[in-house]
């Protein structure tokens, strides 16, 4: 009775076009392929030299395992490698527990 009743004003706002809104998503943009180039992109580098390396392991290599144990190949098989730790030890251990392909003659050193 006594109160009016108010009623929202609309306004016509400026249309920023593609324009505007680019700039507001190019930061975002720009960090994921910053991301992309720092971090992604090395892991999968890695991922792809080690997966080559473990495909290429042939008996006789000079290995060591995630961990620290030095041994050389003596079978190959899908998932799993023997290693000769010692004369007449050997042991079996998954291929991507293989880190590291030594040069030849590294354990006769040790």
């Amino acid at each position: 009775m006594f109160i009016s009743n108010a009623y929202a004003q609309t306004t016509t706002a400026a249309d920023p076009g593609i324009l505007g809104s680019m700039t507001t998503f190019l930061p975002l943009i720009l960090m994921f392929v910053v991301m992309y180039f720092l971090m992604i992109r090395p892991q999968q580098k890695r991922q792809r030299e080690a997966k080559a390396m473990m495909d290429a392991l042939a008996k006789g290599d000079e290995v060591a395992t995630a961990g620290g144990i030095l041994g050389r190949v003596t079978k190959v098989a899908d998932t799993y490698v023997t290693l000769e730790v010692a004369t007449g030890t050997e042991i079996v251990v998954q291929k991507n527990a293989v880190t590291t392909l030594l040069p030849k003659g590294t354990l006769k050193g040790l």
